[in-house]
């Protein structure tokens, strides 16, 4: 949506009207190179808007490409890893960005598309920036040599300005709010340098920043380019109330502790974060969740804007995303030296608003649907949790973004292992590509994608404290109606919390047995719209264990948590709210011992026979009853007792 539309929206709805989502202004794009021309659809709206593209190579030692709209020729290009001016690619137009479209960008279409943002077969990442107010601007200006000021188009203070003399190899010029307006940091791997001459010691406004005589920003008869980026300080104007912060730019001082580092609160969850110690000689790190952030990982993958390398990797890198921010878990110097300030930059991670259409969030595969490999599907989205197994029986995998490449079984108690080949893609086809050594084959895999949105779905790890009363936060924005949580470093049971059996009662994911009361699970506490409590149980709550927990939520017309009480007859209609059916329905009965059974429109939710699995067991796919059969509005139950036994009592969980 443009600002003017969003502005005339807002005048609609009054005060507190609708503002940009993080996804129309932000994105990490992940894709493979074809040596030839290829369109980048990341939703970005640039030839309308305008913005900055920034691209790198992930697996080889390519340039920093930043591509931005101040310019009629998309292929001129910038350098983060040197001081070079902007290269215009003079007579091979078709090798960079050949366009600026309304949802991205094009890779042109030489033979001999350049390695560094197009190479065949070689991956990159994408990341693009709208001018948006409160969010980002970009600006070029002519130095005039003398003290001056510079329009911008920010509607905020920014947070960090990012300076390039463009016909000369001077170098970056830096501003960030945590150091101040009397110097710079380059983009390179020195610290903070005090001099007056940059910003003439004065501080941007909400309109202009200034600039002082030195070369570098302000040389007579040159041309620069100054990327504004904003800090918002419980002053953004995004999301569906206008109320939302997205940006923030500020600091932490070290600690030199691990894995205690520092914790550094935003307010939001991070997809994107740029930090750098400001304080000595250290590399800039890029993170992202789309190329991996995984918490208690060793595979966090960095990319540095000061030297052209490949991605880079470690346990020293240590970062864990939270709730409300991410904490630093690592002694490493690049992160954490006692005393020293690091500055930063983040992103939030979107959407903010409720979503409106079940396709967009919930996808069902199967393996035969044209995918190749047949372990790689499409999903059509971003997706942030798949659960997946094979018709014939097999374990039940499931995938968390935020656990990287680890997968969790639902049928049993074990750990959380690490599965090296599993891989999180965002490329055109929205693919997720699973380890091939998990099964015999891959055929009659089946699989369940759902993609994180307010009031929905959410993800969340944590530490475990043994203490009753924990509460964790969480982003899901409305309170949870259904919990799966699992103790991922020492085996133990899922447990699974039902808004219908109350804060008392708790389910065992991985079992069939009736509901239980204890009172040390959930504390006998109902969770909110931010946290959830948690008894002293090391299931749920183990003295420094790790955690995840999956909340789950009804959406009208996209999702339905719910009960109903069996009557005994055939089609017993229950109710969703949906308009065409359901394509998912999970179901329990609680009174007494039943498995947890899976029906999906991709294998049939029909008017005979349904196919189902359960995720407690690795048995095979049964096809040989009708359990299950169409409803418009949600699903209906024939008269099984797992499923509408009279008087049963059972809980559901369905996704139109």
């Amino acid at each position: 949506m443009s600002n003017i539309a969003r502005m005339m929206q807002r005048a609609t709805a009054g005060a507190g009207g609708a503002g940009l989502d993080v996804d129309e202004v932000f994105s990490t794009h992940l894709y493979k190179g074809t040596g030839s021309a290829l369109t980048i659809n990341n939703g970005i709206d640039l030839s309308g808007e305008g913005g900055l593209v920034w691209i790198k190579g992930r697996t080889d030692a390519y340039s920093h490409y930043l591509h931005d709209t101040t310019t009629s020729e998309p292929w001129h290009f910038l350098q983060t890893n040197n001081t070079d001016a902007r290269n215009t690619h003079t007579g091979n137009e078709d090798l960079t960005i050949s366009a600026f479209n309304s949802n991205g960008f094009v890779i042109g279409s030489g033979s001999g598309v350049n390695n560094g943002w197009g190479g065949n077969n070689s991956d990159f990442t994408s990341w693009t920036f709208r001018k948006a107010p409160k969010f980002f601007d970009v600006v070029t200006y002519t130095g005039n040599g003398a003290n001056r000021t510079i329009a911008h188009s920010l509607d905020s203070v920014p947070g960090m300005i990012i300076i390039k003399r463009l016909d000369n190899n001077n170098p970056w010029c830096i501003f960030h709010r945590s150091t101040g307006n009397t110097g710079f940091i380059n983009f390179d791997t020195n610290g903070f340098s005090t001099v007056s001459d940059f910003m003439n010691n004065t501080s941007p406004t909400s309109t202009n920043f200034a600039l002082g005589t030195r070369d570098d920003v302000n040389n007579s008869g040159n041309t620069y380019v100054a990327y504004l980026f904003a800090h918002n300080n419980s002053d953004g104007e995004f999301g569906p109330s206008g109320d939302q912060d997205i940006i923030k730019c500020g600091s932490y001082t070290g600690n030199g502790s691990t894995p205690n580092g520092p914790i550094v609160n935003l307010g939001f969850e991070p997809q994107w974060l740029l930090i750098k110690n400001a304080s000595a000689s250290a590399n800039w790190y890029i993170y992202d969740t789309m190329r991996g952030w995984p918490v208690d990982s060793s595979v966090t993958t960095l990319l540095r804007p000061d030297t052209n390398a490949a991605e880079l990797g470690g346990t020293w890198a240590a970062n864990n995303i939270t709730p409300t921010g991410f904490q630093i878990r690592d002694d490493d110097a690049h992160f954490n030296t006692n005393g020293s300030t690091y500055v930063y930059m983040a992103i939030r991670r979107g959407p903010l608003a409720v979503p409106d259409d079940a396709t967009k969030v919930f996808s069902v595969n199967e393996t035969g649907t044209g995918d190749s490999p047949s372990n790689s599907w499409s999903i059509g989205f971003n997706a942030d949790m798949n659960v997946h197994t094979r018709t014939t029986g097999e374990d039940n995998y499931i995938l968390a973004r935020l656990l990287g490449t680890k997968a969790q079984k639902t049928n049993t108690t074990d750990t959380a292992g690490d599965q090296g080949s599993v891989k999180w893609f965002n490329d055109s086809s929205n693919r997720i590509n699973l380890n091939t050594n998990w099964f015999t084959t891959n055929s009659g895999l089946i699989g369940w994608s759902w993609k994180r949105a307010p009031g929905y779905f959410d993800v969340v790890a944590y530490t475990g404290n043994n203490t009753s009363g924990r509460t964790v936060s969480h982003n899901l924005g409305v309170v949870p109606e259904m919990m799966w949580v699992k103790r991922r470093n020492v085996a133990a049971d899922w447990k699974v919390y039902h808004s219908a059996l109350g804060n008392t009662k708790h389910l065992n994911l991985n079992e069939s047995i009736a509901a239980a009361t204890d009172s040390s699970i959930w504390n006998d506490t109902t969770p909110t719209a931010s946290v959830f409590t948690l008894g002293y149980d090391i299931k749920v709550n183990g003295n420094n264990d790790t955690h995840i927990a999956y909340l789950f939520a009804t959406v009208d017309g996209v999702s339905k948590v719910g009960s109903y009480t069996g009557n005994g007859s055939d089609n017993h209609q229950i109710d969703c709210g949906f308009s065409s059916g359901a394509r998912f329905v999970l179901i329990k009965r609680t009174d007494t011992s039943e498995g947890w059974k899976v029906h999906d429109s991709v294998r049939g939710i029909v008017s005979g026979d349904d196919p189902f699995v359960e995720l407690n067991n690795t048995n095979a796919e049964n096809s040989s009853f009708d359990l299950v059969d169409p409803y418009s509005g949600g699903f209906a139950v024939n008269n099984y007792a797992g499923w509408n036994a009279s008087g049963g009592s059972y809980i559901f969980y369905a996704i139109a």
